[in-house]
């Protein structure tokens, strides 16, 4: 049988709260019986310095304990206290006389489970017993009675065990009622505060359950609600906010497979055009459509090439051979390379780079097409007439590249999307032939490959300004 949440978080909760009554219940009615068992001996042990006081004086007045055998009367007087001259209670005396007739029986029984006249026991001061039952001094403290200052007997009283008198047994039963009324009450209300308390504290977790389902079938979409700052209120915001970033990786999910989709088939819808105006005789075969043809296919192969790139930078499947290499001296190579294509389109390329050396830890191949992914995007979308600023510059740790060029620009709400996969400002940035929207997205792998970082801003040319951080090897300036 499979017993839910609930129900054992209740059933917990009652098994300690009766674990504590029972406990309790206990330790009280052990206390109460202790406690009240020497309530009773005290009382007792007051009745028998009383007795005392009498049987001294009564010893005093006949001269020796002679009278006790005269008038057994005498005796029922002092230990119930009753004065001289007035009446025995007949139910006391008749049951004096019947411990009388049972003496030598009696005398056999445990005399602990005994009312106070049968317990108390008198010795003469040779430690004869005189008119009680004998019990082993061990067992009974007596107290020597004196007359000037000489003992004439000696008086005990064993002490109970248990209690006897029926009224005192009756009020132990009615304490130990009231105990088990408490218990079961103290139980009851319990279990009425337990159950709802634990449906609280369940209902939650069933409420996240039931996300949990909905979310792991695809319905990223779903929330929970948010009560409290406790464990469980930490609980549904992480929750949330685990649903938002699948709701935004399954987004960014189809918006790539559809910019994917958007560009391959560009170019492969040029292709299908040029070869069917090809096949059909509309244009003419010859070096120029050989031409264009292949233009189309190394658009196309870039293309491909571009994302099986990201996809392995993306994976960690990147091979980096880190060496130590002077990244003043790379970036030079790099923009020497540029030069030339920077010409031929009436842009400036100005470097600043200082002489000394800047060195790294890093992988040659890596930066060089980190290098030429920057220049070759600037090359494409900065407008003829313009100009590209490269400045290399060391702070502390770490070598510090700005790059930054002339219009169009990227609006500002746009920049933290820049080195996201496929993705491009249409309105202010135009599209040149090259696969655009995976290159600064390698770059961004490739950087952070080197434990470095990469962010865009607006440039003060009117362009774009892209500032890099790469750490420096030790020994470096």
């Amino acid at each position: 049988m499979r017993i839910g949440i609930k129900y054992r978080v209740f059933l917990a909760m009652l098994a300690a709260t009766a674990t504590v009554v029972l406990c309790m219940w206990l330790i009280v009615q052990w206390s109460i019986n202790r406690g009240f068992l020497r309530y009773v001996n005290t009382l007792e042990q007051q009745r028998l310095e009383n007795l005392a006081t009498d049987l001294e004086q009564a010893y005093a007045e006949h001269g020796g304990w002679a009278f006790l055998g005269a008038d057994p009367l005498i005796w029922v007087r002092l230990r119930v206290r009753t004065p001289p001259g007035e009446a025995v209670d007949p139910a006391r005396l008749e049951r004096f006389e019947r411990w009388r007739a049972r003496e030598t029986q009696d005398s056999r029984n445990d005399q602990r489970h005994q009312p106070f006249e049968r317990r108390v026991l008198l010795l003469d001061g040779d430690r004869r017993p005189l008119l009680a039952a004998p019990e082993p001094a061990a067992a009974v403290d007596l107290r020597p009675l004196r007359q000037a200052g000489h003992p004439i007997g000696y008086l005990g009283l064993v002490p109970r065990q248990t209690t006897f008198d029926t009224y005192q047994v009756q009020f132990v039963r009615q304490q130990e009622l009231a105990l088990a009324l408490i218990a079961g009450a103290t139980l009851l209300i319990s279990a009425l505060i337990a159950l709802p308390l634990a449906q609280r504290l369940v209902r939650p977790l069933k409420t996240l359950a039931a996300a949990t389902h909905r979310l792991s079938a695809g319905a990223y979409e779903t929330r929970v609600p948010v009560a409290g700052d406790d464990e469980l209120g930490q609980l549904a915001r992480d929750f949330n906010t685990l649903a938002l970033t699948l709701e935004k990786n399954e987004e960014a999910r189809r918006q790539w497979v559809a910019d994917i989709s958007h560009e391959l088939r560009t170019p492969l819808a040029v292709l299908r055009g040029e070869i069917e105006a090809l096949q059909d005789g509309v244009r003419p075969d010859g070096p120029e459509a050989l031409r264009s043809l292949h233009a189309e296919v190394l658009h196309l192969n870039r293309l491909v090439d571009d994302l099986y790139q990201l996809a392995l930078s993306d994976l960690g499947a990147l091979s980096y051979r880190k060496e130590r290499l002077d990244l003043a001296a790379e970036l030079k190579d790099a923009v020497e390379l540029f030069r030339p294509a920077f010409a031929a389109k009436d842009l400036i390329l100005a470097a600043h780079i200082p002489a000394a050396p800047a060195n790294i830890l890093a992988d040659a191949e890596r930066l060089r097409q980190l290098f030429n992914n920057l220049l070759d995007n600037s090359l494409k979308y900065t407008e003829p007439g313009g100009r590209l600023e490269l400045r290399l510059e060391t702070q502390g740790d770490a070598a510090l590249i700005h790059i930054q060029d002339t219009a169009p620009g990227v609006p500002a709400a746009d920049l933290e999307r820049l080195f996201d996969r496929l993705y491009r400002v249409e309105a202010s940035r135009r599209r040149a032939a090259a696969p655009p929207g995976l290159g600064l997205a390698i770059c961004r792998n490739i950087v952070e490959a080197h434990e470095g970082s990469i962010h865009a801003a607006p440039a003060p040319l009117g362009g774009l300004a892209i500032h890099i951080r790469l750490p420096l090897a030790g020994g470096s300036a």
